[in-house]
């Protein structure tokens, strides 16, 4: 009981932080090696652990009971680590916030266009999030929705979830040099050129077109 009541304390005060320390800014960093593995099955659903063991359902009610549940999205059992695959996002507790901010995004058709005549053969995109954090449950369906009206596929898209201290259990992730999340990190054949940190500069679809055009 003491250690349910240490963790739950650490997680409320890391909360009240918000989901980062510094202001949000979109810039290059130094060049980093991206890893992109195969995408899950878009069929795949949401298993009673999520990756590495961490409980993501843990006692998940019925589809009634879940429908008028209230979730806390502070506690440990709803969060998604590792690499994590879209589907998991159309499950409870993370559909109702996943399918909201999807429908409701409607991203500038003029930037968009832009993106359509963007030659992404060679760009791969890593987004690392916290189920926890406001700003990744707000942001991360917006970049999906961009993304498909794009039509950039979604097999160049790595998913990374991390935990309240923004850690995840794989072995190449603290090389991402991740302080605040979500954070969208966009590689020309295996090269950074560029992120958007926390939130957008501008809005998700600018920001993305002025860092794969270089403004």
């Amino acid at each position: 009981m003491r250690t349910v009541l240490i963790i739950t304390a650490i997680a409320a005060m890391a909360m009240m932080a918000g989901c980062g320390t510094r202001k949000a800014r979109t810039v290059p960093s130094e060049p980093a090696i991206a890893a992109v593995p195969e995408e899950p099955s878009a069929a795949e659903r949401l298993p009673e652990t999520a990756p590495f063991g961490n409980a993501a359902l843990a006692g998940k009610p019925g589809e009634d009971e879940a429908a008028a549940h209230v979730w806390d999205f502070r506690d440990a059992t709803t969060w998604l680590l590792g690499d994590i695959s879209p589907a998991m996002f159309l499950n409870q507790p993370h559909s109702e916030w996943f399918s909201s901010g999807y429908r409701d995004y409607q991203p500038d058709q003029a930037i968009l266009a832009e993106l359509m005549g963007q030659n992404t053969d060679d760009l791969t995109i890593t987004i690392v999030l916290g189920t926890w954090c406001p700003d990744s449950r707000r942001e991360v369906p917006r970049f999906l929705k961009l993304t498909d009206l794009w039509g950039f596929p979604r097999e160049k898209i790595r998913l990374i979830g991390v935990d309240i201290n923004k850690i995840a259990p794989l072995e190449e992730y603290p090389g991402l040099g991740i302080e605040r999340v979500p954070t969208f990190i966009f590689y020309i054949k295996n090269i950074e050129k560029g992120r958007i940190i926390e939130v957008p500069v501008t809005s998700l679809e600018q920001d993305t077109r002025n860092i794969l055009t270089g403004k």
